[in-house]
C-alpha cells in the first residue's frame, strides 16, 4: 500500500471570515476605516469595490486618519497610486486607484506593488482581477449603494478577510 502524499499548506484551503455593515452617511463611512485602520498592518492589502460614489476614497480617507499618516487622502483617479507616509511609527499607506487600468498585475507592475506591499498598507480601489496576485491575504471591503437617481446615502458594506493573516482577526469588532 502506497503512502499517502505528505501535506502541503500549499494545499490547504483559504480561510474566510465575512461581515457586513450598513453606513448611512459619508461621516459613518470614514470612522468605519478609521476603526479599520486599527486592524491593519504593514504587509496588509486591502481590495476596495464599489460603484462609482459608493464611498471607496471616502473609507480610505479614515483609513489614513487612522493610520496616522501625512497628506490629505484623496482619489487618485489621475495619477494612479499616492504614498501617504505615516506621521509615527506605523506603515505609510499607499493608496491606488486602478480604474483607468484595464489589465491584471502586469499592467501594475509599473507601480512597485510587491515591493512596497511588506512595508505598507496597500489600499487598491477598482482592484477586483488585478492585484489578487500579490497576496493570498488581503482584505476585500465591497460597498454596494442604490444606483440611479437618488440622494440616499445609505451603503452596504461586505468585509471578507481571505487567507491566514485574517482568519484570526475579528471584523465585527468594527460595529463597536
Amino acid at each position: 500500500m502506497e503512502a499517502p502524499a505528505p501535506y502541503s499548506p500549499a494545499e490547504a484551503p483559504m480561510p474566510i471570515v465575512s461581515t457586513e455593515f450598513t453606513v448611512t452617511s459619508p461621516e459613518q463611512m470614514q470612522e468605519l476605516g478609521r476603526r479599520l485602520a486599527e486592524l491593519l498592518r504593514a504587509g496588509d492589502l486591502v481590495m476596495l469595490n464599489g460603484e462609482l460614489g459608493a464611498g471607496k476614497t471616502t473609507l480610505t480617507r479614515g483609513l489614513g486618519e487612522g493610520l496616522g499618516v501625512r497628506g490629505a487622502v484623496t482619489s487618485p483617479t489621475f495619477v494612479i497610486a499616492r504614498v501617504h507616509p505615516s506621521l509615527g511609527d506605523g506603515p505609510p499607506l499607499v493608496h491606488v486607484d486602478a480604474y483607468r487600468l484595464g489589465g491584471g498585475l502586469d499592467e501594475m507592475e509599473d507601480l512597485d506593488l510587491d515591493v512596497s506591499l511588506p512595508d505598507s498598507v496597500v489600499v487598491v480601489e477598482w482592484g477586483e482581477g488585478k492585484v489578487e496576485d500579490l497576496t493570498d491575504d488581503r482584505l476585500h471591503v465591497v460597498i454596494h449603494r442604490a444606483v440611479g437617481d437618488t440622494t440616499d446615502e445609505v451603503r452596504h458594506v461586505t468585509l471578507m478577510g481571505l487567507g491566514r493573516r485574517w482568519s484570526t482577526v475579528d471584523l465585527t469588532a468594527l460595529s463597536a
